[in-house]
């Protein structure tokens, strides 16, 4: 019986392996960790949000609107929900990624506005946070990559034959993902102008007393 049984688990095991279950599930939990280390990387920039707005307003607090939208893009990111449905769902997945594209160009327009104040500049606290932002930045392009190419592995495994089969059955169907255009959009900072400060006018000199000439 004991033979019998090992034989049978052995059979099992060869056919699921020979179906792609076994891969597709590797690729699956692939495409978990990557996006793990995505959201990861996305709550470490939300985390410094806080601090760096805190710095610039003591600087800058008339810059409202700036101020401003990068406080509403960081309250909108954090009202989605990044259950593990969301990476099955389009849609979701879109928004998701949306808000988040909104949050980078809010935060560069943040950091741009220290280049109308020197004093904001030589902050040693902006200084750090700026490079913390700057190194999560890269991270995240990072953290992106990993996972676009973790999707990619993954929808191979469930459409190419004998796999698509499976997947078929099971009900597993491809992942949504960054599209090219989506990445470069994302991955590029946004051109930002800031008119400097106009100059206060110039108060004219007084005029110079005149001279009476001597009679003669």
């Amino acid at each position: 019986m004991r033979l019998r049984l090992i034989a049978v688990l052995a059979f099992a095991a060869t056919l699921l392996s020979g179906c792609g279950y076994n891969q597709i599930q590797i690729n699956d939990e692939g495409v978990n960790a990557a996006w793990s280390e995505v959201l990861n990387q996305y709550k470490r920039r939300a985390d410094l949000i806080p601090n760096l707005v805190s710095v610039v307003q003591g600087y800058a607090a008339h810059e409202k609107e700036v101020l401003t939208r990068v406080t509403e893009a960081r309250a909108s990111v954090g009202g989605i929900k990044a259950t593990p449905e969301l990476l099955n769902d389009p849609a979701a997945f879109a928004r998701f990624q949306a808000a988040q594209s909104q949050l980078g160009g809010a935060l560069s327009r943040l950091l741009a506005v220290a280049e109308n104040y020197p004093q904001l500049k030589a902050d040693a606290n902006f200084r750090d946070l700026q490079a913390q932002v700057e190194g999560t930045e890269n991270r995240i392009t990072v953290a992106r990559n990993r996972y676009i190419k973790a999707v990619q592995a993954y929808n191979v495994s469930v459409r190419t034959f004998p796999n698509n089969l499976t997947a078929m059955v099971m009900g597993w169907q491809t992942k949504p993902n960054f599209t090219v255009e989506d990445e470069k959009a994302m991955s590029a900072p946004p051109t930002i102008k800031f008119d400097a400060p106009a100059a206060p006018p110039a108060t004219p000199a007084p005029a110079a007393p005149a001279t009476e000439k001597p009679a003669y």
